[in-house]
């Protein structure tokens, strides 16, 4: 069989792991993307890096994640990361929307799975973890774009859009990055490059609303207002800036970025999508391991692809369907987590890492 994984690497992630591998006290940093219904395909490999390969470590892991990537190292924070796995999974599986639902029906769902999530004391465990570091991106809107009228957010979302296809930098005048972060010990990334910062301390009150903040998708949902601890207005899906997780994640300091990701296409924001001309800043990204589906996965997976938000439309009014393929993807997604495990054990990493540049 083909292989189920394709490794990525930047220029001095490459370089150390070509001279000597690399084994968990390298890792500094795991982001986490945004993308819906697409991390379904790495939770396999997420159980058995933080349940057994990353579980050995003592000094501080940094988590950076947007969106549903903020909410899968949320769910490995929990103290049993495997058992809060599976019920965040069972929580994110049993939405069920029905034929064009309200945003406040949607937000109603995302809220119900989170606070499974969430239960059971979960805001004083994940920041009581002893060496994980949750830190959650969101944007904090301006003018118009935090109004949940679409009369108001559609022009407000349009205009941003052409703004941006003129230069990223130009997100800015409708959405400023804030960064929600563990205070117990300053990220590596916290003075990021490429837009002002709104900086807010994560505790016990402000960790849920951050999180439903990081994925509230525009139009699909209501913002999150007033988020304690962080300056007042409407708060949004941390994608719409920082989709991919396109910074610097590690500033002075040394150590990889682990990148597990459903693919190989960087996309700095949610809005660079469909600009084939927006390329990756890879100078950001030369710490950066990224562990993706291979093609060749990929064609083998129902359909030809990973489970995403289109698979609401394609398989309206037949959730049972649109279940029984994404949990084909979850299954299948254990080749992902064993092939990983199996290159690391034999030192087979040092051959078949690429460089991220080829990208």
């Amino acid at each position: 069989m083909l292989p189920s994984i394709s490794l990525w690497a930047g220029k001095k992630a490459f370089i150390r792991i070509k001279d000597t591998g690399i084994a968990p006290d390298d890792i500094r940093v795991v982001a986490g993307a945004a993308g819906g219904p697409k991390w379904l395909v790495l939770s396999h490999l997420d159980r058995v890096l933080f349940s057994s390969w990353l579980n050995v470590r003592k000094s501080p892991l940094f988590f950076i994640g947007s969106s549903i990537g903020a909410w899968r190292l949320a769910t490995v924070s929990r103290n049993n990361p495997i058992e809060a796995i599976t019920r965040f999974q069972e929580a994110y599986l049993g939405q069920v929307f029905g034929i064009k639902p309200s945003i406040h029906k949607i937000n109603r769902v995302i809220e119900s799975a989170l606070d499974r999530l969430l239960a059971s004391g979960g805001p004083a465990e994940i920041l009581s973890h002893p060496w994980y570091r949750l830190n959650v991106m969101t944007v904090r809107c301006k003018g118009a774009a935090g109004s949940d009228k679409k009369a108001l957010l559609l022009p407000a979302l349009g205009a941003a859009a052409l703004a941006n296809t003129l230069a990223r930098k130009n997100l800015g005048l409708f959405f400023e990055r804030t960064l929600f972060y563990d205070a117990r010990d300053t990220p590596p990334f916290f003075e990021m490059k490429g837009f002002p910062l709104i900086r807010a301390a994560l505790n016990t009150e402000n960790l849920k609303p951050a999180l439903m903040a990081t994925g509230s998708v525009p139009l699909l949902m209501p913002g999150v207002q007033n988020i304690p601890g962080a300056p007042t207005g409407v708060y949004r899906d941390g994608g719409i800036v920082d989709y991919h997780m396109n910074i610097d994640f590690t500033g002075s300091t040394d150590g990889i970025v682990l990148y597990p990701h459903y693919t190989p296409k960087i996309f700095p924001g949610w809005l660079d999508k469909k600009l084939f001309w927006r390329r990756p800043d890879y100078a950001a990204m030369d710490s950066v391991l990224m562990i993706t589906p291979s093609r060749a996965f990929i064609d083998r997976l129902p359909y030809g692809k990973i489970s995403d938000r289109s698979d609401f439309t394609r398989f309206a009014g037949d959730d049972k369907k649109r279940l029984e393929y994404w949990k084909t993807v979850i299954d299948m997604g254990r080749q992902i987590a064993d092939e990983f495990m199996e290159v690391l054990d034999t030192g087979r990493i040092k051959d078949m890492v690429r460089p991220i540049s080829a990208l």
